[in-house]
């Protein structure tokens, strides 16, 4: 089955690997016999379904996370193998779409406004005038 991410990138199954072990965690003795977890592997470096724009956006965002171009992601949560397949899937569509998003436009700093600042002194006289009363009175 096609991963699609998006509507302008759809990854052939063909491109996708699996590797299956045996999960930690629940499951009792079922899961000492069954290969739950699952690895989902896609090779970005050569992979066809992408654009040379899209694979260098990929390459440099997730560069941290390949290996040799490599993405592993990985699913263990559920008992059941397909389940944590549909778990797999959608974590690299997620990452996959994350990395190819558009960066956010630079914020740009503005000055407080007038009455912001007003109100900030105002705290600030409020907090010094409860602590000066919780001081002791001065020896006479």
């Amino acid at each position: 089955m096609d991963l699609e991410v998006s509507p302008a990138l759809t990854i052939p199954a063909s491109e996708l690997g699996w590797r299956f072990s045996r999960s930690s965690g629940p499951g009792g003795q079922h899961v000492n016999t069954s290969d739950s977890r699952v690895e989902l592997l896609w090779n970005v470096a050569e992979s066809a379904a992408l654009t040379d724009a899209q694979r260098m956006l990929l390459l440099t965002r997730l560069g941290r996370r390949l290996i040799a171009g490599v993405i592993t992601v990985t699913a263990s949560e559920r008992r059941s193998q397909l389940r944590n397949r549909e778990i797999a899937l959608a974590r690299l569509a997620e990452l996959v779409a994350a990395g190819l998003a558009p960066e956010a436009a630079p914020r740009r700093a503005t000055k407080p406004t007038r009455g912001s600042g007003r109100r900030h002194l105002a705290a600030k006289q409020q907090r010094s005038a409860t602590k000066r009363q919780r001081q002791r009175p001065p020896a006479e």
